[in-house]
């Protein structure tokens, strides 16, 4: 504890120890703010300031969501669900969990759903489908990430922040073994350079 009147200690950034043994930056937190402002320049131009449900997927997209969310000035409605598909340490998905509160309402909205990435397309299928059927007006998606070589079911994201190859990522919100979504950079665990 600092006395009255003495300065306060530096303080110092977090250790970057936190970044897996062997990984490598894909993406910096300036390049992905760079990305969130341009998504939010894309949505907000294709809603023309139409009142928006944004539904996000818990719990990879929670920090996208946080950033892109801000920068939307526009009427905004937020609601979530629960996807998984990952346990454990695996990284590849396996069988797919899903949870769409009874209670979003989603009848006649339009509906933006966002998650941090994708990757089969099984998951956002699922849940647009789910939308479709609670009655919104319109669905939408938007992923930070895009990884079409992993793609197993015909769907694209309508906004994508960057376009990534088979590699295995964490950090800003994606996780492994529910580990390193704090980091402030996307971080690729081996594979192919980006």
């Amino acid at each position: 504890m600092t006395a009255p009147g003495e300065p306060a200690p530096a303080r110092t950034a977090a250790p970057r120890d936190a970044r897996p043994a062997g990984s490598r930056v894909l993406f910096t937190g300036e390049q992905i703010r760079a990305a969130v402002e341009r998504l939010a320049h894309e949505i907000r131009a294709a809603y023309g300031g139409e009142e928006l449900t944004l539904v996000i997927v818990l719990h990879g997209g929670l920090v996208f969501a946080a950033d892109l969310m801000r920068r939307l000035d526009m009427p905004l409605r937020v609601g979530v669900v629960l996807a998984s598909s990952y346990r454990g340490t695996a990284t590849r998905p396996g069988d797919l969990d899903i949870h769409v509160p009874p209670s979003l309402d989603l009848a006649g909205r339009h509906v933006l759903l966002l998650d941090d990435i994708l990757d089969t397309g099984r998951t956002l299928a699922r849940l647009t489908d789910e939308i479709r059927a609670r009655g919104s007006r319109s669905v939408r998606i938007v992923t930070l990430l895009d990884k079409p070589g992993r793609r197993a079911v015909p769907l694209q994201a309508d906004f994508t922040g960057f376009t990534i190859p088979d590699v295995f990522v964490v950090g800003y919100g994606l996780d492994w073994n529910e580990r390193c979504r704090n980091l402030p950079e996307i971080v690729a665990l081996g594979g192919p350079e980006a």
